[in-house]
């Protein structure tokens, strides 16, 4: 899912090559100017790395509630819903130990940037009061799951491909984001898998009148996150009026191409090039060792 996943960069792809004027003087902003910036201050990347790693944790417990209540006829996703959830929850672990690295606490996560919990409100997804409780779900639960996931993961796998083309000039930042970013692809590569499966079963007129559904919502939750996240982060950083206009300017201009067409990517299904990607079981000794270790070399307490 993310069910996290998108997180504080989601307003990345936002900010475009342009003039602004900023204490008088004429710069380009582009992404990786705006992530720069985000990086190398740190109240902003405390707030950005606390976002990333609660919306991370957060599918990682959702997952896990999920694969605990697999009913008798998915039983066979049960142990990839659960790699899933152990891939959110490593995801938080290196957000933090980035944060921990810099000397810096997690801060609170203001609820106007909380993506997870902003799609469950508009009815997107499972939600958690069902996941706190102990009755098994349905079939139709894990086509939610799963479509919910397929549009979630495609925004994560877009948002960290993005990532690593801005952070490559700070090396630990760089490194988490290569990991994660092959995670979201994994996760992106099952949804596709299981949902034509599913489709393939019978399930397809349901498949895609949900898929569009929470499409069209997601791409209104990712713009109020969006401007949300850069707001607060603007503020942070004391962006000039007409720096957070043209980044407020940029995100609107990202959720009109969504509505006019670009949300079709989020809705289509193909047989994916990584087969079943999440195939191990999420108990799997070394990928639980590797997971462990790739926390500690980011933390700066182990060798890499």
């Amino acid at each position: 899912m993310p069910v996290r996943t998108d997180i504080a960069w989601q307003a990345g792809n936002s900010a475009h090559e342009g003039p602004t004027c900023h204490g008088g003087v004429v710069r380009v902003l582009s992404a990786s100017s705006v992530y720069n910036e985000i990086f190398d201050n740190d109240a902003a990347f405390q707030l950005f790395c606390s976002i990333a790693a609660s919306d991370e944790s957060q599918g990682g417990w959702e997952n896990g509630r999920i694969a605990a209540l697999v009913p008798e006829s998915c039983q066979d996703l049960a142990p990839k819903i659960a790699r899933h959830g152990a891939d959110e929850d490593k995801h938080g672990r290196i957000f933090r130990a980035l944060l921990h690295k810099r000397g810096l606490e997690p801060v609170p996560v203001p609820d106007d940037t909380n993506y997870t919990m902003r799609l469950e409100d508009t009815g997107i997804g499972l939600a958690h009061d069902k996941l706190r409780h102990d009755e098994q779900l349905t079939e139709q639960d894990i086509i939610t799951y799963l479509v919910h996931s397929r549009v979630t993961e495609q925004r994560a796998s877009e948002q960290m491909q993005a990532l690593r083309k801005v952070s490559g000039s700070h090396e630990d930042i760089a490194r988490a984001i290569r990991m994660i970013s092959n995670d979201e692809d994994n996760h992106l590569a099952y949804c596709h898998e299981e949902l034509l499966r599913l489709a393939a079963a019978g399930y397809a007129p349901v498949i895609q009148h949900e898929l569009r559904r929470s499409a069209m919502a997601e791409i209104g939750v990712y713009r109020d996150i969006s401007k949300s996240v850069m707001g607060r982060l603007g503020r942070l950083l004391r962006w000039s009026g007409p720096k957070s206009a043209t980044l407020a300017a940029g995100i609107q201009a990202v959720y009109a191409y969504d509505r006019l067409g670009g949300w079709r990517r989020m809705v289509s299904l193909s047989p994916p090039e990584r087969h079943n990607a999440l195939g191990g079981p999420a108990t799997d000794a070394p990928t639980l060792a590797l997971a462990r270790r790739e926390t500690r070399v980011l933390a700066g307490t182990g060798a890499e």
